[in-house]
């Protein structure tokens, strides 16, 4: 196996059950991430990039294929910064709650980790006892990362991540993931309906139609010269 790969998907179904039968929102998809790789994955809404991320996670069960991580822990930053946020919690404790978990650090470790994250991701130490109502949509979406991130996982999947925000705040998370991409060698897979958002941040691009992954290319390949008419649709909206 290659040391560079971080996740591997391969023949990966998802199949829902309906009272009238089954429906299949992901069918027979196969892809690997590499290390310090920003994958897109883009389609419209309803094409099961939110069922395929789940599944990779293990939050959704798959009806057949598997689902190779070579990471640790790796973890997710959702759509919604307002209900993906405990309401109840201090924005510290909310960040705390991974370490808390893993149960790993005593109680005055976790706090100056949970501080240097805080700074990390742009909020700095003053946020620590602030709730999520509090705080505006992009501190939010902040705080979700740094939850994320506070375990050190080397993939992060992001679904819809900016998709919340407005395009000045979009643009500073963005530049945020960059970052962090950088500084801490993530490997992102990135799900969007936005293409202007994944040309900006991503290296490849999967396309999803129906479940099914219908082109897969490098950004800029993808960008300029799409090949499957799903992908040119997409290019034209």
């Amino acid at each position: 196996m290659d040391n560079d790969i971080v996740l591997k998907v391969e023949h990966l179904t998802v199949n829902y059950s309906r009272r009238r039968g089954s429906t299949e929102a992901v069918s027979d998809v196969s892809f690997e991430l590499r290390r310090g790789e920003i994958l897109g994955l883009v389609g419209e809404s309803g094409c099961g990039k939110s069922t395929l991320a789940r599944a990779i996670l293990g939050i959704t069960p798959c009806s057949s294929g598997t689902v190779t991580h070579f990471t640790r822990r790796p973890q997710m930053v959702f759509q919604d910064p307002y209900g993906s946020l405990n309401p109840a919690k201090s924005v510290g404790w909310i960040v705390e709650e991974p370490l808390r978990i893993f149960g790993r650090y005593d109680r005055a470790e976790r706090r100056r980790r949970v501080e240097a994250m805080l700074e990390r991701v742009g909020l700095g130490t003053e946020y620590y006892s602030r709730r999520p109502s509090e705080l505006s949509g992009g501190q939010r979406q902040r705080v979700g990362i740094a939850a994320a991130l506070i375990v050190r996982p080397q993939l992060l999947i992001a679904d819809e991540a900016v998709s919340a925000l407005d395009v000045t705040i979009q643009a500073q998370i963005i530049d945020l993931l960059l970052e962090l991409q950088r500084e801490l060698n993530l490997s992102y897979l990135f799900i969007s309906h936005d293409l202007n958002v994944v040309y900006q941040l991503c290296d490849r691009v999967m396309v999803m139609q129906s479940g099914h992954i219908v082109e897969c290319a490098d950004v800029q390949q993808l960008y300029s010269d799409p090949q499957h008419p799903y992908t040119k649709k997409l290019l034209k909206e």
